[in-house]
């Protein structure tokens, strides 16, 4: 089978398919450093660097499945007031891209994933009749990364347009939890450390709670509703584009480096990323991770 990844990123969707047989052609972000490194790692894969709501989606090479992960950030209730913004109606208008392209080629299977709040989106109604009016089937099957053996709490939608009667539903074997702990390098060593003393009084008070509710050794994330620490013996929280995550040890306090939070996302740990932390974990924190995409894929396999 051959595909077609759509805001590709770094190659999480690229790898995921991989692992479970199909044959990415072709591969598309705006981002230029984005493209580079999914090039680097997919080096069989033709590459374009575009605007998709301006692509010529008719020099897109024959294929039998596309990947699309629009943009999030426009539909994410962690945007707050910033979804609604004209930054964040463009965000949003990259679904779209879908609708075009598939009109152009008419693939077999289509997935679309995204947060579970694109289907509030004032305009997803019309998008997904764009979808039907082509003769499309659509089942939406909301997942967590956590409960497909991958070591962190991500809860996306994966729209699975097929062109069947009925929608197709996906079924996955629930697996065993991975504690965050199996993707943390604990040798305290080689990492720039810092005093919790040194950190804001927010930070200061979620450490002292984390200590008082786990001892010693916990996680602590920076932003969202947490209050007090995470263990590690449970999955990572969601990995986002910002430097949310850090370990806890005694006294000192390190965010968590680009290899646990890639490995966190189910990358390969010789996948390449930018020397810089802040564009790799950008990358990172954007990205679907394999193991979900593969398990996606192989349970659409199944129900095909």
């Amino acid at each position: 089978m051959k595909a077609i990844d759509l805001f590709a990123g770094a190659g999480g969707t690229t790898s995921g398919a991989k692992k479970a047989g199909v044959d990415v052609i072709w591969a598309a972000n705006h981002n230029p450093k984005a493209v580079e490194y999914h090039a680097l790692n997919h080096p069989e894969t033709i590459h374009s660097c575009q605007d998709l709501h301006q692509a010529d989606f008719s020099e897109i090479p024959a294929h039998d499945l596309m990947f699309a992960s629009p943009c999030c950030q426009g539909h994410s209730k962690a945007a707050g007031r910033k979804r609604r913004s004209v930054k964040a109606d463009k965000s949003r208008s990259t679904a779209w891209a879908v609708i075009s392209c598939a009109e152009v080629h008419m693939q077999d299977i289509i997935v679309v994933e995204n947060v579970s709040d694109f289907q509030e989106w004032n305009l997803f109604p019309v998008w997904e009749m764009g979808l039907k009016m082509l003769g499309y089937s659509i089942s939406k099957n909301l997942i967590n990364a956590r409960q497909l053996g991958i070591p962190q709490n991500r809860q996306r939608m994966f729209y699975v347009a097929t062109k069947s009667t009925n929608p197709i539903e996906l079924t996955f074997e629930q697996q065993a939890e991975i504690p965050a702990a199996s993707i943390i390098d604990f040798n305290q060593a080689p990492y720039k450390w810092d005093l919790v003393s040194n950190r804001v009084e927010a930070t200061q008070r979620r450490v002292r709670n984390g200590r008082r509710d786990l001892g010693d050794v916990f996680l602590d994330a920076a932003y969202g509703s947490e209050r007090s620490g995470r263990s590690i013996h449970k999955p990572l929280g969601t990995v986002t584009t910002v430097n949310k995550h850090s370990l806890v040890i005694g006294d000192r306090i390190r965010p968590l480096t680009v290899s646990e939070l890639a490995r966190a996302q189910s990358f390969d740990d010789d996948y390449l990323w930018p020397e810089s932390s802040t564009a790799a974990k950008t990358m990172i924190g954007n990205a679907v991770p394999p193991l979900m995409a593969k398990a996606v894929i192989e349970a659409i396999q199944r129900a095909a």
